[in-house]
């Protein structure tokens, strides 16, 4: 289907930014939705942000917002996360995910296909 490779992962200092890519290929011409998930170790996997392929329409969730940008480059098949003031309670391995089919729980983990290896984000304070 699709596959998806993230980078960008890295050790910041709390207020610091890091910015996160995920390179999707395959049959990314199917792609509905991409978006970041978020996993600490012992915790469940949290919705971070989606947008909508075609039409660029955003969502995030209640940790991501004000602080977080995701974006796409439709040529390029890459999505985008931008973090800024970022604080020790982000620390996690950031997931890159697609959707294949339309749904409208884009912020619920099961309606993705494909998911990256994942790229590990540790803010230290």
């Amino acid at each position: 289907q699709v596959q998806l490779v993230e980078s960008g992962g890295g050790l910041v200092q709390a207020g610091g930014s890091l910015r996160l890519s995920c390179a999707a290929s395959g049959r990314t011409f199917s792609t509905y939705a991409m978006g970041w998930f978020r996993q600490a170790p012992g915790k469940e996997r949290e919705f971070v942000a989606t947008i909508k392929w075609v039409t660029g329409i955003t969502y995030y969730g209640d940790s991501a917002k004000g602080r977080f940008t995701i974006s796409r480059d439709n040529a390029k098949n890459t999505v985008y996360l931008q973090m800024n003031s970022l604080n020790p309670e982000d620390t996690a391995a950031y997931y890159c995910a697609a959707a294949l089919s339309p749904d409208v729980g884009l912020r619920m983990a099961r309606v993705y296909d494909s998911w990256g290896q994942g790229t590990q984000v540790t803010v230290s304070s």
